[in-house]
């Protein structure tokens, strides 16, 4: 049997696949190894495996964060202490967009999550990566920058009233709570990307469209724009903000004439596919 894994910030998407059918598919926290030990990794994912461990005989496993050897050994040591008879790979999340969206073709595959990032793929290898670098300083477009953008025009009262109103309505959160989550606790990107479901049901605010369509621009400008050739390539797209916002992701990439092509919730299902055709 086989196990792949996608992992942003967020959560964890498994598949298990046996003899080319997948057996079945389940959800557990996110994982990067840039912010947890293998120990974390290990118990978070203890309670979250409902499956024969010793039967998997190969695990592919791709994450955010899974950069260098260092990195990758946290998670794979996790891994293999759940799964002992596993032989292991582990690999970027990006190589893991590139495989799901544009499979053995040419084109730019980019991951707007919780995160985000790029890559020119070549059907086989990443060819060229304009680095994320972080919600703090990149990651345009991003759930995570979404939602600082929002929190900060938010907190600064750059919103109508009553946004501000419908927010604290539904969040039940003081600006002290905000602000220590952001500054004081663990995975403040994880915290600021939540508020995403609310920008999107208030798109229809002319400032708050302004912050989703001018951090699509930023991305395109800072990342895509960069690449070779960028205008002969499909651009493919995978992740939650990518999928809930997708027409204003389409109207910037006209706006810069750049190709849109495929844009999915998650990459699980081209993974699946890939790897079905790698058995074969």
């Amino acid at each position: 049997m086989i196990l792949i894994a996608d992992s942003g910030s967020t959560k964890t998407h498994w598949a298990l696949i046996d003899n080319q059918k997948v057996k079945c598919q389940f959800t557990s926290a996110g994982i990067n190894p840039f912010y947890q030990s293998s120990e974390q990794i290990y118990l978070e994912l203890q309670n979250s495996f409902n499956i024969n461990c010793s039967a998997v005989q190969e695990i592919h496993f791709y994450g955010a964060g899974c950069i260098g050897d260092d990195k990758n050994k946290i998670v794979s040591d996790a891994l293999q202490q759940l799964c002992i008879n596993a032989s292991i790979t582990i690999n970027s999340d990006l190589l893991a967009a590139a495989r799901s969206l544009c499979g053995q073709e040419q084109g730019i595959a980019c991951i707007l999550g919780t995160g985000s990032n790029s890559c020119l793929y070549d059907g086989k290898n990443i060819l060229e990566n304009i680095s994320p670098l972080g919600y703090i300083i990149g990651d345009e477009g991003s759930g995570a920058v979404l939602g600082k953008m929002f929190m900060a025009d938010l907190l600064k009262n750059q919103l109508p009233i009553k946004i501000r109103d419908a927010f604290f309505a539904e969040y039940n959160y003081t600006q002290a709570d905000i602000l220590t989550h952001i500054y004081k606790q663990d995975f403040p990107n994880r915290f600021l990307a939540q508020f995403t479901p609310f920008i999107k049901e208030h798109l229809s605010s002319p400032p708050i469209y302004r912050i989703v369509s001018s951090s699509f621009e930023a991305f395109v400008e800072r990342n895509l724009l960069q690449y070779t050739d960028v205008k002969q390539h499909k651009i493919h797209f995978t992740g939650s903000i990518a999928f809930h916002f997708k027409n204003i992701l389409t109207e910037v990439l006209n706006i810069y004439e750049l190709q849109t092509g495929k844009i999915s919730a998650s990459p699980m299902y081209g993974l699946i596919q890939y790897h079905q055709s790698q058995l074969s």
